[in-house]
């Protein structure tokens, strides 16, 4: 079968078109559970370019096949889950992805509906259960002000998408005109702008007292101020560090202020506390049967140019998800987007 195979750690270009053996066994991280899956599509995250550099912290020994995420049909399931072959469904594999068959793990996969096409079912479930344990990490309530980073990208519009599903209101940051208008159209209650008085202007938009929640998976410089922002017992939901630096805090701020930080790692949760990966999972395919989120992908590539996809993450040139189709053709089905009308 084919796939896009990194043979040695020296960036996107290393990224090219093998003839490889079909997947045997299982995954390595399924327990002997094996889940093969036809892939029709692969999304891509910050994962996979910094895995092309050797930089990511959980990387894997070349050669391997990249790949984080994937949509795709069952092959093959194991017994004792609701899996079957015939089953359209996406998920995350951390590499693997990016191939004609892909080895998935039944407790990171989720069933994607008719109405979704397999670009959007790429694009489904790291991004919307990042963002939904998030908020349920942050114990956003009903009527809530969240400030979201990285607004436009992959976890920042699913964020957005879901503030209705928590009734918050979600306050986007956003760096460009573009992104400002992607962040609006996928349910922003207010935009303000990182390159200007930012903190300023989300205070006025909270009556001066602040916001109750902020979402970051950027950190960097804007960490302080993004503590700054919340108003007295606050909570802010550390994801990632796409700014490209590991922030610090000086913990007085959150005496003073009676704040909270907190980190996520699902999978980690999952070894003190089982059941956090199917109460994530449940939540995303139900949200997603109902019609009440949709995936926005920012751009697509064809098989034979996923360096290419893996350079506009490199170089933080993407907006949502960037999504490589295995299979070609893979349209949006006809039905109406879900909006939301603030």
């Amino acid at each position: 079968m084919r796939a896009v195979v990194v043979e040695e750690l020296t960036g996107p270009e290393a990224a090219t078109l093998a003839e490889v053996p079909e997947p045997h066994g299982a995954h390595p991280r399924a327990d002997g559970q094996r889940l093969l899956v036809d892939v029709h599509a692969a999304g891509l995250s910050f994962i996979d370019p910094l895995q092309t550099w050797g930089k990511y912290q959980n990387g894997v020994p070349t050669p391997y096949v990249c790949g984080s995420e994937f949509a795709g049909v069952v092959v093959e399931a194991p017994g004792g889950t609701d899996l079957r072959p015939g089953d359209r469904v996406g998920g995350i594999v951390w590499h693997g992805a990016l191939a004609e068959r892909a080895l998935a793990l039944p407790e990171y996969t989720v069933k994607i509906p008719p109405s979704m096409s397999f670009v959007e079912g790429a694009a489904l479930y790291m991004n919307y259960s990042t963002s939904w344990y998030a908020l349920h990490r942050a114990q956003a309530r009903p009527g809530e002000y969240v400030l979201v980073h990285g607004a436009a990208g992959g976890v920042g519009t699913a964020a957005l998408d879901l503030a209705d599903t928590f009734g918050v209101k979600a306050i986007a940051v956003v760096s460009s005109d573009r992104k400002e208008e992607v962040a609006r159209h996928h349910g922003a209650h207010a935009v303000v702008r990182s390159d200007g008085p930012w903190l300023d202007e989300v205070r006025d938009l909270t009556d001066g007292r602040g916001v109750h929640v902020v979402i970051d998976p950027v950190g960097g410089d804007r960490f302080t101020d993004s503590l700054r922002a919340l108003r007295q017992g606050g909570r802010l939901v550390v994801v990632g560090f796409t700014g490209g630096s590991i922030p610090t805090v000086k913990v007085n701020r959150l005496l003073h202020r009676n704040l909270t930080v907190t980190g996520i790692t699902m999978d980690n949760m999952e070894t003190e506390y089982p059941g956090t990966l199917r109460m994530v999972r449940d939540a995303v395919e139900s949200l997603a049967a109902e019609g009440r989120i949709r995936p926005y992908v920012g751009a697509t590539f064809p098989f034979e140019q996923t360096a290419a996809a893996l350079r506009a993450l490199d170089d933080r040139a993407a907006l949502g998800k960037v999504v490589v189709e295995v299979v070609p053709g893979g349209v949006t089905p006809e039905v109406p987007p879900v909006r939301r009308g603030r």
